[in-house]
């Protein structure tokens, strides 16, 4: 069975990627190194393939800065949360598995989210259904069915933060007809 080739301009944000990775991994950024790094990422991709990464062809920077201030706020809060329930609650703080069903089934957007949740404390991915876009979080001083509530309500608004800043055309249509009606 042989796999579709997939043209260079597509993989190069990727191998790109892989380069700066290797660099990182090395703690050298030298010409050298850099272009060994581009052949290995080369081989990389082209040797174990992935499906590539459909990227949306959008992207909003006037909704991008309030979501890296609203996701700063929220980082500071929940890191405040979780070491005062540390302190007070310690081993008996309740904990529970939320699912969360998204709105968009692109794997960007659901790994986007997934990785902006698990950035925040007192939460973590433990699961993603690519079949129905949910997603599965271990989150903690979980005690009620409105504890849980909250926190899909606010996983779906960081979930409408990221279609409204690089969400597909029909994602941003579907989440403002959601919106008005």
């Amino acid at each position: 069975m042989s796999r579709q080739r997939i043209p260079l301009i597509t993989e190069l944000p990727l191998v790109i990627w892989l380069v700066l990775v290797w660099g990182a991994l090395w703690q050298d950024f030298g010409v050298g190194n850099l272009v060994f790094g581009a052949i290995i990422a080369y081989g990389v991709v082209n040797f174990f393939y992935l499906p590539p990464v459909e990227l949306t062809g959008r992207f909003n920077v006037f909704w991008l800065v309030p979501f890296i201030g609203r996701f700063l706020v929220q980082l500071v809060t929940a890191s405040v949360q979780v070491f005062w329930l540390g302190l007070t609650r310690g081993p008996e703080l309740r904990n529970a598995v939320v699912a969360v069903e998204l709105r968009s089934s692109s794997d960007f957007l659901v790994t986007a989210t997934g990785h902006a949740l698990s950035l925040i404390p007192g939460s973590l991915v433990l699961e993603v259904d690519r079949s129905t876009s949910t997603l599965y979080l271990h989150c903690l001083n979980v005690l009620t069915d409105d504890d849980a509530q909250d926190i899909r309500e606010e996983v779906r608004a960081t979930e409408a933060w990221l279609i409204r800043i690089m969400g597909t055309r029909t994602d941003l249509d579907a989440l403002l007809a959601e919106e008005r009606g």
